[in-house]
């Protein structure tokens, strides 16, 4: 089965790019914006797309003809998505028409990432049945994304997740474990708000969902997140915790103090059991995916 991923110079495109290059039942080509920055460069085709770009998306999904297409492209940056709106629709909502258009033509299965933030964070934790609510324009444009499949007559999945993380290279972005760790490891005064609750997940885990997807070319929502809820200043620590750090230095504090451009939910959260029944989804819990990380770092 050939598998094309966009994003593959992001942690979830990274992630993939290694699994299904080491999987002998599937076929890679990876894609990103640029050039290739993973340093392992065989096992599979690299090739740079702008997802952005109507025509570039329709000639490189026509010449390669994958059977399944994983879109992991996305602007994440919640408080840049207010700012920079129709760079936020260009990349969130009018790439995957792009993208969903070009794998009809070809009969192809399309995988896309959703979020936890399409919700408003006051029932969580969610189940794939739940009623959207975004508060910002960042879970809008996620979820006009959503709504833009659903309509759509191409064979759909839509993973949602929840806080990323995880050990990649060259990566444009950071992510808040990697974060913490090294903040904790500084002694530096940390400030974190205490009324935020998530699920992070293992860049590794959602990689896994993605491929479980592909394979049965699962066709609807599912869950995709870790299994442990808590919030932002529990997870800063419990990243203390696992590595001997002191935790004197922490302080808690509101959401309403930090003036953040975007509204955040305040509990998200996913209800997992469909993901873990209908496709065998086994999320690593928190504390194993921080030993999980040790061995990659060292």
């Amino acid at each position: 089965m050939k598998v094309l991923i966009t994003g593959s110079n992001g942690l979830l495109g990274q992630k993939l790019l290694h699994k299904i290059r080491e999987d002998d039942t599937l076929e890679l080509v990876a894609t990103s914006i640029g050039v290739n920055r993973v340093s392992q460069k065989t096992g599979y085709k690299y090739i740079s797309l702008d997802v952005t770009n109507k025509r570039e998306v329709e000639r490189v999904i026509l010449a390669q003809k994958p059977h399944v297409v994983i879109n992991t492209a996305a602007m994440t940056n919640v408080d840049l998505c207010e700012d920079k709106r129709s760079e936020c629709d260009s990349l969130n909502i009018n790439a995957v028409k792009y993208l969903a258009n070009s794998c009809k033509k070809i009969d192809a299965h399309l995988i896309h990432i959703s979020t936890d933030f399409i919700f408003d964070g006051e029932n969580g934790p969610y189940s794939e049945d739940d009623e959207p609510n975004p508060l910002s324009y960042y879970g809008l444009s996620k979820l006009k994304s959503e709504q833009l499949l659903q309509a759509h007559s191409v064979n759909w999945t839509i993973l949602r997740t929840i806080i990323v993380f995880g050990v990649g290279e060259s990566l444009s972005k950071g992510n808040i474990v990697l974060w913490a760790k090294d903040a904790l490891a500084k002694g530096d005064s940390l400030s974190i708000i205490d009324d935020q609750f998530r699920a992070p997940t293992l860049a590794e885990d959602l990689a896994d969902i993605c491929i479980l997807a592909a394979k049965k070319k699962a066709l609807g929502i599912f869950n995709a997140s870790g299994k442990d809820i808590m919030s932002i200043y529990e997870l800063v620590e419990r990243v203390a915790k696992h590595y001997g750090m002191s935790t004197d230095n922490l302080n808690k504090i509101n959401t309403s103090t930090l003036n953040q451009k975007a509204v955040r939910p305040p509990k998200t959260g996913f209800i997992l059991d469909k993901s873990i029944n209908e496709l065998g989804y086994k999320p690593h819990s928190f504390e194993e995916s921080l030993a999980l990380m040790d061995e990659q770092i060292k």
